[in-house]
């Protein structure tokens, strides 16, 4: 079947977007002719407008079970796009309900629902790092060659930061509900004071939630420039190119630090998981405790000392 209209969903968060941007690209390598529309996340609906193998970009809401009306706009929409083939990258319980939108003239589908013409039924596809598992997916569906995560194609004006040269990005926060997944404050005001005592800036990168965090290592350890919740996804790809490192938890910043050839140091604790989600590249190192707690600040500066 010729498939001209192509539906990708891919919602997030932050580090499964960077770690799609192979099959991104992949799938508009397989489909060069074809209208592809990606449906993502309203968080990453701007950033993702600028992707050169994106023809369109809906946003998806993700209404709640019992948002009739909304549910409704949204499966409206989905038949009306006519769609060829969907290939269906978030593989959530939410994203399989969507092949039922089509009714009768249900497209082709590469993902794991229920009637999916190219269905990734790998009973051990859970416990595959996410590179891989989309890569086994695409093949089913056709798709051989995935190239590496590419975020080349970023651009943004950094000049209104300001930043001295040299300078390393520090991400010191994480999600909110999974605690277990950050070192320790006090460690992260040790790193950055011998960062500074090594001619290195450091530059404390997070969100919204992360903003007093950041602060108050700012305060303590002047000579830190703090930019939480001041950077688009833009501009911290663009920071981290010509960053000397980046280092940080296990959280979206570091991916997009690591997508962008920045040598990156990347903590993790048995709350996630390396195998399964750590950037990858030949710039990318790790560290895993068990528990953060334990990893000291020489361990963690005698890595740094090796980029």
């Amino acid at each position: 079947m010729r498939a001209d209209r192509i539906l990708v969903i891919r919602h997030g968060a932050l580090g499964d977007l960077v770690q799609s941007m192979g099959p991104f690209q992949a799938i508009r390598t397989h489909h060069p002719g074809a209208r592809i529309t990606l449906l993502t996340s309203p968080a990453f609906a701007v950033f993702m407008q600028e992707c050169p193998w994106f023809d369109g970009v809906w946003q998806d809401r993700r209404p709640k079970w019992h948002q009739v009306l909304e549910w409704l706009r949204l499966r409206r929409r989905l038949a009306e796009g006519s769609f060829d083939r969907v290939y269906d990258l978030q593989t959530s319980s939410r994203s399989s309900l969507y092949i039922h939108a089509f009714g009768r003239r249900r497209p082709e589908w590469s993902g794991t629902a229920a009637g999916a013409s190219h269905r990734h039924v790998n009973p051990d596809r859970d416990l595959m790092h996410t590179l891989d598992r989309q890569a086994e997916q695409l093949r089913i569906a056709g798709i051989a060659n995935v190239p590496a995560t590419d975020l080349s194609w970023v651009k943004a004006d950094i000049s209104r930061f300001g930043l001295r040269q040299p300078y390393a990005l520090v991400v010191p926060g994480g999600s909110a509900h999974r605690r277990g997944k950050r070192w320790p404050a006090d460690y992260y005001l040790a790193l950055c004071q011998r960062l500074l005592a090594a001619s290195l800036q450091p530059v404390l990168i997070g969100g919204a939630d992360e903003v007093h965090l950041t602060r108050v290592l700012a305060e303590q350890c002047p000579g830190a420039r703090d930019l939480a919740d001041q950077t688009s996804i833009e501009e911290l790809a663009t920071l981290a190119r010509v960053a000397k490192l980046a280092l940080g938890n296990d959280t979206g910043p570091m991916h997009v630090a690591a997508a962008s050839g920045c040598p990156a140091l990347v903590l993790f604790s048995d709350h996630s998981d390396p195998a399964l989600c750590t950037p990858r590249g030949a710039k990318v190192s790790v560290l895993h405790e068990p528990e953060l707690a334990a990893l000291t600040v020489d361990r963690v500066w005698e890595a740094v000392e090796k980029f």
